[in-house]
């Protein structure tokens, strides 16, 4: 079955990095684009950064523009998210999602497979 499992969150301090992966399985990586999103309680999901499935094409919400870069592995199953100059305001749950369809890659509802989420805390 389709799966994915994101890992490499925890606790950084303002300014440090941290780099997330996200293991697929179940479907072949090469032919699906891949977004991360994130969460915090009381909010809704914010896309964050996407890749395309052919070209490598990606995008990043402006806030993150800069210091989060998202790359792939087909041959490793996997897609990274590499967080740099950490914010507080960067603290949440993050995902990883297979897209499915849709118009514009920020909207949720366009992915049909979810990772568990793993925890990112940036503090001091």
């Amino acid at each position: 079955q389709v799966q994915l499992v994101e890992s490499g969150g925890g606790l950084v301090q303002p300014g440090g990095s941290l780099r997330l992966s996200c293991v697929v399985s179940g479907f072949t990586l090469d032919y699906y684009a891949i977004g991360w999103f994130r969460q915090v309680p009381g909010k809704e999901r914010e896309g964050v950064a996407y890749i395309s499935s052919s070209d490598g094409r990606t995008g990043y919400v402006d806030s993150v523009k800069g210091r989060f870069t998202i790359s792939r592995d087909n041959a490793k199953n996997t897609v990274y998210l590499q967080m740099n100059s950490l914010k507080p305001e960067d603290t949440a749950v993050y995902y990883c999602a297979r897209r499915g369809g849709g118009n514009y890659w920020r909207d949720a509802s366009g992915y049909d497979y979810w990772g568990q989420g793993t925890q990112v805390t940036v503090s001091s």
